[in-house]
């Protein structure tokens, strides 16, 4: 049966929350409008106001169709066959919702929702201005999943996710013999997608998008109703949380790649991480300026500039990522589903109109009287968000080559301009400049702002100074630190820790509510030094030594064999040495779903195409039965994780299980790290290449041995001995009877510091004979014992080989990288401190100006005498 009835409920939510959204644009034009009647303003912000309720219940209303459609397996759909599947667990369902731009642009659009409910409750008075920019916002945003057609232009506005399997795929042949064909299962979500992380990074990186919109709105709304200054009280404690979190969104996704990616950190300075970096990057230089709006002219323009330019660059970083541009760039952007031109109009139309009102306003903005000193708080403050502005427009017009490409060929002109091949060298050649300067001005600039720092008092910063030299020539003499960029950096960094550490200390003295600044800058300051440590000193500790090509693919042997210098061979169950450690493979296990930990892949037999697996033996961890031999239990059949035992010179042991996924869409094999952490560095480990887990072996022509007990022969390059026959009472897989014989033959295999025994089996059973071959994994042999010989007192063997299975690895030491994450702590709770702060002089204000705007009550009369 086709669900047909939630897709047309969820496709008329979709136009109805498009009509909506435009109704109330034009009803808040009108009630922002001063030309607009006093009797009609009320009526028509009542109106607009009512028409966004319904856009926000028409946008719940998508939501929820979408989702019942995902969470009910209606593969009947496009989107939900194209990204979920039945094997997906509750918390992987709910991030396939986001997996494809309709449901991202879903998602975007929701926390828009949420928060323009959020402005009406608390800001009635600049409600009607700033809910028209909402408004318009909502419109655009609903059109990008309309997926309308115009009849007679052939004109396709936006792309639905109620489309039905049918009608995006109508050439398949399956229609023409069962039209109403439902596939069983869906494709699911991207293995790669399969991590807690992506149930939270996308939510909260859309939120902090969505957020941008507001400093933007209040800039706007401030141009339109001339009040220039007026905006930013209101604005600045949404500008603080936009930036904190969009600022955990980029960690989170930081985050992620550093755990589930094998590049071996955690900024690849990838276009698509890009386009978030630098929005993030002038939101917080407009967040100084907007600090000092009120008081200087210069930053109050700047204030103006940085939050319109904010926005833009949110949209400039939606048209890049979902048109197609990044294809061949990032593996992160998505493909074009048609929507350029409806993404070029949504940027070109809010970057013209925020711009062109800037330009018409632009005269009657103050104008400083006095230009501004070299030791007062604002210089420094303008000087720093001057630096991150210059930061983020090298990031964004090296991220912008292909922009330019396509613009020269809309034109006929070819560029062939490249990204960089190096994109990592080539950023941080600029950006650790920049943040050195930058980290430096975060302490000057401290002291400045609280005025301990001035004309006459530049000698109260002798004292940390010195404080930084000592520690830094500490640091670089014990760390060998002797490249200059990173001297200065660490020494730079070191200076903003004791800097803000020294205000911090006098202000916790006083009110820690207004510590948010010197917290913040200290936590960037922590995080500069745990980047420096852990990508700068980044160690490879898995260095071949055995002399060896491991491989002559490209992979390999670019960058003058690179990767076949610093990667290990390690074959199952061969104790290799690794720098200080003596590594073992030990195994491949699987992840069972009701299972704690993980457990042996022979445990159980994988359905193929499922995801399921036959229990082969009692599962049993921890001394507690989950499964019974012959139960079929969950299992998730992307996923093996190589079990690497880690023995330390001290005896200690420790196992690490880097993952590896069978991920077609992907390409086939993709590794995931595992990661040790200790309190001075991570040890970092991933399988760079393995023997396919999910192949049949190719077992070589069968070679027959005849052979008496205690007789040497062999076998693939190995010495095997016959030891023993004996009698057996159980054969695994196959179950005796009282009138049923077996004998086992017992064959010690030789291969170099150890031994193997294989034990094939010959039965009787029946009356007809049986043969229980055996196989050694470690070694590449499967050995049957197919004949015995009561005359000769000899038996017969047969041996066919195969490959060996191996792995490949590659390990790494990331020194302080927890200072990385302390840092990035540090740094959320000094936007907390510095957001709750805003908010509070916000409400404060708006708290005094609504009881000046009150209507004065009607004072009593007292009666009088005649």
């Amino acid at each position: 049966m086709i669900h047909t009835a939630v897709g047309q409920f969820g496709h008329f939510f979709v136009i109805l929350s498009f009509v909506s959204a435009l109704v109330a644009t034009f009803a808040y034009f009108r009630a922002g409008l001063t030309t607009t009647a006093p009797d009609e303003l009320s009526a028509w912000r009542r109106f607009a106001r009512v028409t966004f309720y319904v856009h926000a219940a028409a946008v719940l209303g998508v939501v929820f169709c979408l989702y019942w459609i995902i969470g009910n397996n209606y593969f009947e759909y496009h989107y939900a066959w194209d990204n979920s599947s039945i094997s997906l667990p509750t918390e992987f369902v709910i991030s396939s919702f986001w997996q494809d731009q309709e449901g991202s642009f879903l998602l975007w659009i929701f926390w828009n929702v949420v928060l323009g409910l959020v402005l009406i409750v608390t800001n009635r008075s600049w409600e009607a201005p700033v809910m028209t920019v909402f408004a318009l916002v909502q419109a655009f945003l609903a059109s990008m999943i309309l997926g309308v057609v115009i009849p007679g232009l052939d004109l396709k506005i936006g792309s639905t996710p109620f489309l039905l399997l049918r009608e995006s795929m109508p050439n398949l042949p399956v229609w023409k013999m069962n039209p109403d064909f439902i596939p069983e299962d869906g494709n699911g979500l991207n293995p790669l997608l399969q991590n807690y992380w992506m149930v939270i990074h996308p939510p909260t990186l859309f939120l902090g998008f969505a957020s941008t919109l507001i400093p933007f709105s209040f800039a706007i709304a401030g141009l339109w109703l001339r009040k220039t200054s007026d905006w930013i009280r209101p604005a600045l404690p949404w500008a603080l949380f936009s930036a904190l979190v969009l600022g955990v969104g980029i960690l989170m996704g930081a985050y992620w790649a550093y755990e589930t990616l094998n590049f071996g950190g955690y900024w690849n300075w990838d276009p698509v991480e890009n386009t978030s970096f630098v929005p993030w990057l002038v939101l917080i230089a407009a967040i100084h300026t907007m600090i000092i709006g009120r008081k200087n002219a210069t930053a109050l323009k700047t204030s103006f500039i940085l939050a319109i330019a904010t926005f833009i660059l949110v949209l400039y970083s939606t048209f890049m990522t979902r048109s197609g541009i990044l294809g061949n760039a990032s593996v992160h952007s998505f493909t074009d589903l048609g929507l350029s031109g409806q993404l070029l109009l949504y940027l070109l139309t809010f970057t013209i109109a925020a711009i062109g009102l800037l330009i018409y306003r632009w005269k009657m903005l103050p104008s400083d009287e006095e230009e501004v000193s070299s030791y007062s708080q604002e210089f420094w403050i303008f000087i720093g968000a001057t630096v991150l502005c210059l930061s983020s427009f090298q990031i964004l017009a090296t991220t912008s080559i292909p922009v330019y490409n396509s613009i020269a060929e809309a034109f006929g002109v070819v560029l062939n301009l490249a990204l960089p091949a190096d994109q990592i060298a080539h950023y941080n050649k600029f950006q650790l400049w920049f943040f050195a300067l930058i980290i430096i001005l975060t302490g000057v600039g401290q002291y400045f702002w609280w005025k301990r720092a001035g004309k006459d008092k530049l000698q109260v910063l002798y004292i940390p100074l010195m404080i930084t030299l000592i520690i830094s020539a500490a640091a670089i003499t014990i760390g060998k630190i002797n490249n200059i960029s990173y001297i200065v950096l660490l020494t730079a960094s070191i200076f903003a820790v004791i800097a803000n550490g020294s205000i911090l200390f006098d202000i916790i003295r006083g009110n820690y509510r207004i510590s948010g600044g010197a917290v913040t800058h200290i936590g960037v300051a922590l995080m500069l030094i745990g980047i420096l440590f852990s990508s700068g000193y980044s160690k490879v500790i898995s260095i071949n030594n055995s002399g060896l090509m491991i491989s002559r693919s490209d992979e390999f042997t670019a960058n003058d064999n690179k990767e076949n210098k610093e990667n290990i061979t390690l074959w199952r169950n061969r104790p290799e040495r690794m720098d200080d450690y003596l590594l073992t493979w030990r195994d491949v296990r699987i992840e069972a779903r009701e299972v704690p930990g993980y457990i042996p892949k022979d445990w159980v037999d994988i359905i193929e195409n499922d995801f399921r697996a036959v229990a082969m033996k009692d599962i049993v961890v921890d001394e507690k039965r989950y499964y019974e031999k012959g139960d079929t239990l969950e299992i998730y059949p992307e996923n093996y994780y190589y079990e690497i035992e880690y023995r330390e010179p001290s005896g200690k042991v420790f196992t690490l299980f880097p993952r590896v996924q069978i991920n077609p869409q992907m390409g086939g094999i993709i590794s995931s790290p595992d990661i040790q952490s200790k309190y001075n560095k991570d040890l970092y480990t991933y399988v760079a290449m393995v023997t396919n887990p999910t192949a049949e072996p190719q077992w070589s022509p069968t070679e027959e041995f005849t052979v008496a007990m205690k007789d040497t022969f062999f076998v693939n390059d190995y010495v095997a001995i016959l030891d023993n026959v004996v009698r057996t009472d159980e054969v695994e897989g196959v179950a005796l009877g009282p009138n049923d014989a077996a004998v086992k033959a017992i064959i010690r295999v030789l291969d170099k510091e150890q031994e193997f025994i294989i034990t094939p089996s010959f039965i009787i059973r029946d009356r007809a004979i049986g043969r229980k071959p055996e196989v050694s994994e470690e070694l590449g042999l499967r050995i049957q014992f197919n004949e015995i010989n009561p005359q000769t007192g000899k038996f017969t063997f047969a041996v066919n080989t195969t490959q060996r299975e191996f792995i490949v690895m590659k390990a790494l030491e990331k020194p302080f990288i927890n200072v990385l994450w302390l840092g990035t702590f540090v740094l959320v709770i000094g936007f907390v401190l510095a957001t709750i702060r805003r908010f509070r002089d916000f409400v404060k204000m708006r708290d005094k100006e609504n009881q000046k705007t009150a209507a004065p009550k009607t004072p009593k009369l007292k009666p009088q005498r005649v």
